[in-house]
């Protein structure tokens, strides 16, 4: 079947069904399957936008409130995950994933579903070493901080993930595994992008959490997004045994959904053709969401998960073939995900634009039913519990400072993981730095910039629609000029002017005298990610 992929849609949803209606008329291809790589910006209204974390002149409503108060209908089945700019609020609403419009399906902070037997994986958000212990502790109305943490990774998703043991045909991830541009043309990477170099070359760039699952699932393809940039990478994995058949997984990240971007792929993928037409739930994942259920946490308070150190009485909680046949016979077999789409917000109108809105915490009732189904815990319900009693409160009362210069450094904090990568506690420069509108603002107040009721006419000025070829394979380091020359096809090399920042060393914050040249060094980095964007005049 045909996959369609696209990197950061930004919300700009009509700009993304518009390209691939452009693909049919010149290529006379339609995909099968739409999948999004994070800042998918699922926002229904002025209280949604005030809960996106971006500075506020990237704060406008975009087109998805179309689709979710049922004025349009996405035209094919649409799967994403969420990235670090999001509607962080509605999101949250379906932890384990659901509709958040007819035909638009999130995965939650971490899933795993099927579409004509093809399986795919996903999870939510950016690595923050800070954040990566904490439970999922976050509700509306954010503050300055929160509304940033809460689309943090957390070490329970990675743990859920790490749970699986039958093979992965697509993983998504919103920002990069960690070392995975050293399986790529690293030097057209870099001529792009400059200033990746210092990041690049310390190999820390990207997430040490994305490149753990990479190593431990293997998916034949892997897609990211959030560096607005096309790159593409083949890594062979090793093999534990002589028995075990190598694996290699075909790495692709997308750019931004933006005229002249090449932010959309076509793949072909394998599939099953006597399997379902429905997106579908897979038994495994739902085995193991049983299994980690006592495991959910909804504090601050940093932990770590279980692990074979002698501190644990149990340590596998990977689904048994019995737990996992045990799920298919709650549902007779029957794996469809019901289309129980709901509305839970009133949805935007452009000729009653609202000024002052205050975010609340909702309960959806597709969480509320897959809870019930499965007996799993309802993390919005428990934290709504939690809110109620005070405990939350009180505990963010207590460590708001400490919050507060977490959100812009670096917390030095051990991994439950042996890894390679110093326990996870390298510094996340990818995240765009958002107090460089002024600091603190009220989050309550929202000017809107609506779009277009008549948006134009793009089919003139995107850049072709490539679709991939069946191998797509890229050379490594060893072989750069056949990767160069595909990036080049795919029009990648067409590069927006950038100034090399890598004049300063990057300092850490955290224990640093000057750490505000550090924070001052990711600043000037993201703002060059983020250029193009006001070059392009879009958001």
């Amino acid at each position: 079947m045909k996959v369609a992929v696209a990197g950061c849609c930004h919300g700009a949803l009509d700009k993304m069904y518009e390209t691939l209606e452009l693909l049919q008329r010149r290529h006379n291809v339609w995909p099968d399957l739409l999948l999004c790589c994070g800042d998918f910006q699922a926002v229904r209204n002025e209280a949604d936008l005030c809960c996106m974390a971006v500075p506020a002149k990237y704060r406008h409503m975009q087109t998805f409130y179309r689709y979710y108060s049922g004025e349009k209908k996405a035209p094919v089945l649409t799967v994403f995950i969420g990235g670090n700019h999001e509607a962080s609020n509605h999101l949250q609403e379906l932890p384990y994933g659901g509709w958040v419009a007819p035909n638009i399906y999130y995965l939650g902070y971490a899933g795993v579903v099927r579409f004509r037997g093809v399986r795919i994986g996903g999870i939510s958000g950016i690595f923050k070493s800070h954040d990566y212990r904490k439970g999922h502790f976050e509700c509306p109305p954010y503050n300055q901080q929160t509304i940033r943490s809460a689309y943090h990774v957390r070490n329970i998703e990675v743990f859920k993930l790490k749970q699986l043991k039958h093979p992965i045909d697509i993983f998504m991830s919103h920002d990069w595994p960690r070392s995975i541009y050293h399986y790529g043309n690293k030097k057209q990477l870099l001529k792009m992008k400059s200033f990746f170099r210092q990041e690049v070359e310390s190999n820390t760039l990207g997430s040490p959490a994305a490149s753990e699952l990479l190593q431990h699932l293997k998916p034949t393809y892997w897609f990211s997004a959030h560096l607005h940039v096309k790159f593409a990478a083949f890594m062979q994995h090793q093999t534990n045994s002589k028995e075990e058949l190598p694996k290699a997984t075909k790495f692709l990240a997308l750019d931004k959904c933006l005229p002249h971007r090449d932010f959309l792929q076509i793949i072909d993928v394998e599939h099953d053709p006597n399997a379902s037409d429905s997106l579908e739930y897979d038994a495994e994942w739902i085995a193991v969401l049983k299994a980690t259920n006592s495991l959910v946490n909804v504090t601050q308070t940093s932990w770590n998960m279980p692990e074979n150190n002698g501190l644990y009485a149990k340590w596998d909680y990977s689904a048994t073939e019995e737990a996992i046949k045990e799920v298919l016979e709650e549902l007779n077999h029957n794996l469809k995900i019901p289309c129980n789409f709901t509305l839970t917000a009133a949805c935007y109108d452009p000729s009653k634009p609202q000024k002052k809105v205050e975010p609340v915490h909702t309960i959806n009732p597709q969480t509320t039913e897959f809870c019930a189904q499965f007996g799993l815990t309802d993390i919005n319900d428990r934290i709504q519990q939690a809110k109620e009693e005070g405990s939350v409160r009180g505990e963010h009362e207590e460590e708001e400072e400490e919050e507060e210069m977490d959100s812009t450094g670096s917390a030095e904090e051990p991994s439950e993981y042996n890894t390679d990568n110093s326990g996870l506690s390298s510094i996340n420069p990818d995240e765009i730095m958002l107090d460089e509108e002024g600091g603190d603002e009220d989050l309550s107040t929202c000017s809107v910039d609506p779009s277009p009721d008549h948006p134009p006419d793009f089919s003139a000025s995107f850049s072709d629609i490539r679709i991939m070829p069946d191998s797509m394979a890229v050379s490594s380091d060893d072989a750069m000029d056949s990767t160069n020359e595909e990036l080049e096809k795919s029009g990648v090399s067409k590069q927006v002017e950038e100034k090399s920042l890598n004049e300063r060393p990057l300092k850490r914050v955290g224990g640093n005298e000057n750490g505000s040249s550090g924070i001052k060094k990711i600043k000037r980095r993201n703002q060059a990610i983020y250029a193009a964007e006001d070059e392009d005049k879009t958001e």
